[in-house]
């Protein structure tokens, strides 16, 4: 029972977690093969945001079942969390595992082994429920450290310092998913990081489910050197400010030796005061390269998501950076669609994006959720309306961010290089400038994980440029 399958859904913390389960199962011996072939084990790190998402988790795992009758199947993640009645009744499935244990999954998995007597093992297994093993679903109140050696990325590796969310949007299952706020303590941070730069690694991108909401649970431990617990306590942890604990972590991991890019994720809007703008940019390794989920350009929709800001605060969270950076990349998300969104909520919000200007927008219709506040809304608003406004704003995300990459028409900029490809019958290098526009080098010459400085000459596909 040593060839194991991993399969990843979701997000970039999905992602994270999962590299380090691989990590975890090489260290002990056990052998990774690709998902398509016959393996011992089958690990399905599932995702739960959206119905679909728990249909595609399913169909991976019964896809794992089919591969081999014989095998273990495992689902991991968040859908385990939300999904426990369906998981209990589905015999594809053979051990759940939620996610306040992937750390402990070597320990489970041979514990499991033992019980079917398949392995040798010492553990016991926690419960058993029908036909799947249910592994501790219940989320706790501290971190589940983790630590990330290597990635398959050669160049940029996810550091993931936060876990869980409490901004509760009426669209969102994650905070049942995924729990309270659990921060991750600076000397792990730390360890991780130089470890991941002696090896090699030129860029890191820090992330979790709500980044901007880092270190609000530190109640015991005082962050900053000669603070009281007192005045720690007095704090008040939910008013986002330019002396936040995210920007303070920052700035810590701006002086680790070794690394030549930091690249921040999704941020909520209110942290980016102009303190916090312009502490970001007195940081040479920052990437101006910032996600700032909008998901509507209208105040009315905003309340109706229950977002915590409106948009007269958005945009002067994008004027502080555009302020405090000479051009950055903003990007972010939009939800078409929403509950009771009327033509002239839907044109309100294509006026605020027009207004705005982004390097990229992620536009998606809005899907009903099981179990969230919106999915009980009244209003739902019909699938061809929704496809309709999807597809304008598609059209005005080409637009926009084909003019923030055109601006580097003739000009010479820095490429991390990432991977060899061949486009259109020609070998070229690809990689990611700091604000993560894609560039093709034409060359035989093998640049991975190099920057180098290149001119741009033009597009080589609607999302790529090119130089030769």
């Amino acid at each position: 029972m040593k060839n194991v399958a991993l399969h990843n859904l979701g997000c970039k913390v999905n992602s994270y977690e999962l590299d380090v389960v691989q990590q975890m199962l090489q260290e002990n011996g056990y052998n990774i093969v690709s998902f398509d072939e016959k393996a011992d084990i089958y690990i399905v790190n599932t995702c739960t945001v959206t119905n679909m998402a728990d249909r595609k988790s399913r169909q991976m795992l019964h896809r794992a079942k089919l591969l081999n009758p014989d095998s273990v199947v495992i689902a991991i993640g968040c859908y385990v969390q939300t999904g426990k009645e369906d998981i209990i009744l589905d015999e594809s499935i053979d051990l759940a595992i939620g996610n306040n244990r992937k750390k402990d999954i070597v320990v489970i998995i041979e514990s499991y082994l033992k019980e079917k007597g398949l392995l040798q093992a010492s553990i016991k297994v926690d419960k058993t429920l029908n036909n799947s093993t249910i592994i501790d679903i219940n989320n706790t109140y501290e971190y589940e450290e983790m630590t990330l050696k290597k990635t398959a990325e050669h160049t940029r590796a996810y550091i993931k310092i936060q876990d869980g969310c409490n901004q509760f949007c009426t669209y969102c299952i994650i905070p049942y998913a995924r729990g309270r706020v659990r921060s991750r303590r600076w000397e792990d941070i730390r360890q991780e990081i130089e470890g991941l730069a002696a090896a090699g690694y030129k860029e890191i991108v820090l992330t979790g489910i709500h980044i901007s909401s880092y270190g609000i649970d530190f109640e015991e431990e005082a962050w900053k050197d000669g603070e009281s617990k007192e005045a720690l306590q007095a704090d008040d942890r939910h008013d986002y400010s330019g002396n936040s604990k995210l920007i303070d972590l920052i700035e810590r991991i701006h002086e680790i030796p070794g690394l030549q890019r930091i690249r921040i994720g999704s941020l909520e809007p209110r942290i980016v005061t102009k303190e916090f703008a312009q502490r970001l940019a007195s940081l040479e390794r920052i990437c101006p390269h910032f996600h700032l989920s909008l998901q509507s350009g209208c105040d009315a929709t905003l309340k109706r998501m229950n977002r915590h800001y409106t948009t007269k605060e958005y945009k002067e969270s994008v004027e502080n950076l555009r302020e405090a950076f000479e051009r950055p990349a903003i990007t972010t998300d939009v939800i078409v669609g929403f509950p009771q969104e009327t033509e002239e909520e839907f044109l309100e919000t294509k006026s605020f994006l027009e207004q705005i200007g982004f390097f990229e927008m992620h536009i998606f219709k809005y899907s009903k959720r099981k179990g969230t506040i919106a999915a009980g809304m009244p209003g739902q608003v019909p699938d061809p309306v929704k496809t309709i406004r999807s597809n304008e704003l598609l059209a005005l995300e080409r637009k926009q961010s084909k003019e923030f990459r055109g601006f580097y028409q003739g000009k010479e900029v820095a490429v991390l290089f990432e991977e060899s490809k061949q486009i259109q019958g020609k070998n070229y290098q690809l990689g990611h400038t700091v604000d993560y526009v894609k560039v093709a080098l034409e060359t035989e010459e093998d640049l991975v994980n190099q920057i180098r400085n290149v001119i741009i000459n033009g597009f080589l596909t609607e999302d790529i440029l090119f130089s030769m």
